[in-house]
């Protein structure tokens, strides 16, 4: 391996014919930075859909009323109902390994024009009836001030977190938040604190337009009562809230006397159903493209294979002497062997640091021109390029097999009569 002589040989034998060499190691080169960009192209678009999951615990399910399609216990089907507050603590009582249920209200501001109002300014904005516990669920940075807390929904307080965007719009820019009063429908409320929510479209401002207040002040203030509008359910980590739905919609079906078959009468989203369906999709994207990245290096490395078969061909003559000569016929093998690694070698870690660089440009771009839409940060593991050498290693012994064993099988007699 260290022996000078050896390698002065392989790279005499490599730059003989360099047209031939560069031609033989694009093969190789173009395989692995095919490679390498799937599936750094895979893992940018898994980033961006990814991002827009945000922050919120994927662990999650939804779940709102709709009019009933049965009858039952004397109830006529086409009923509408809400859930109640005191369903909480029945799921609660009823299903084991839930984490967070947190019973929710909004106040649209989209329909019917301005609901929010700051001195001369307006604005349209969603306002939600919430628990503290929603902060666990929807994950949110508090930039200033406090978010909700037990006090306030004991108290029925009448404060308001505000979203940055809501910030922008009501207030000047230096102007001091924490301690104003804004008035949602006519009601006053006290600015208690500011929220940013992560995003994947730069500060996604639209995603900030929001406010929560206590969720008891909210079923007072706009006469609520004791309805919900629909619930945020996370269970405990390592108990899929997949598996539990079936248990939680049962029991809330018993408690609002919904007949058991009825399947329309409450709709959900299970957000860990759709968030295993997304990694299911990227394990098979990830799949498809070692696929076809090791095909085409699987070419380049026939192709590094049959060169090597044509230089021990016209090396006939040469190996016959060294046969003649007394060299041992491992010696002769182990010298293709290494010519085929060293070739196949250098020109995958060629095509590993352009395609390094490849990357290195598309993020440049992107941090240049802003994020785009489901594409975000595009990369390639550690273990991958770590991967891709021993792959490379194995390649090339494999590229100098069959010619190494060629040139072991040639007798000195019959190599040293070629022309």
């Amino acid at each position: 391996m260290f022996n000078r002589d050896r390698w002065k040989e392989i790279l005499e034998v490599l730059t003989s014919n360099w047209f031939r060499t560069v031609l033989t190691a694009f093969g190789v080169f173009w395989g692995i930075l095919i490679l390498i960009i799937l599936l750094a192209a895979g893992k940018g678009l898994e980033n961006g859909i990814k991002a827009d999951f945000g922050d919120i615990a994927t662990n999650t399910m939804f779940m709102w009323t709709r009019s009933t399609t049965k009858s039952y216990q004397g109830l006529p089907k086409g009923r509408s109902f809400e859930f109640k507050i005191e369903d909480v603590q029945t799921l609660k009582d009823n299903i084991p390994h839930l984490r967070f249920i947190s019973p929710r209200n909004r106040l649209s501001g989209f329909r019917g024009g301005s609901n929010v109002i700051r001195g001369l300014k307006t604005g349209a904005y969603n306002v939600y009836g919430d628990y503290p516990e929603i902060i666990n669920q929807d994950p949110m940075t508090v930039t200033s001030g406090r978010f909700l807390n037990q006090n306030d929904i004991r108290e029925k307080r009448k404060i308001a977190i505000i979203g940055n965007g809501v910030k922008n719009d009501l207030y000047e820019k230096d102007e001091e938040v924490l301690g104003t009063y804004i008035k949602i429908q006519g009601v006053n409320f006290m600015v208690v604190g500011t929220y940013k929510k992560n995003s994947n479209d730069g500060d996604g401002e639209e995603g900030q337009k929001e406010i929560f207040v206590p969720f008891t002040t909210f079923s007072q203030a706009f006469n609520r009562g004791n309805d919900v509008g629909w619930m945020a359910i996370t269970a405990h980590d390592g108990h899929s809230i997949s598996n539990l739905k079936e248990s939680i919609i049962s029991t809330v079906k018993e408690k609002r006397k919904v007949h058991p078959e009825d399947d329309r009468a409450i709709g959900y989203f299970d957000l860990y159903e759709q968030y295993n369906r997304v990694e299911s999709l990227f394990g098979a994207m990830g799949f498809i493209a070692y696929f076809v990245g090791i095909l085409v290096l699987l070419s380049g490395i026939i192709g590094v294979s049959n060169i090597m078969l044509i230089v021990v061909k016209e090396r006939t003559k040469e190996i016959g002497i060294r046969r003649a000569l007394g060299e041992d016929p491992w010696s002769i093998k182990k010298q293709i062997l290494m010519e085929s690694i060293f070739l196949t070698l250098i020109s995958g870690m060629a095509g590993i640091s352009f395609g390094a660089l490849f990357i290195y440009g598309v993020n440049a771009l992107l941090d240049a021109n802003g994020p785009v839409d489901m594409f975000l940060n595009p990369s390639v593991s550690l273990g991958v390029v770590v991967g891709a050498m021993v792959i490379l290693i194995i390649s090339g012994l494999l590229a100098g097999f069959i010619p190494a064993q060629s040139a072991i099988k040639v007798r000195p007699i019959d190599a040293l009569r070629t022309e």
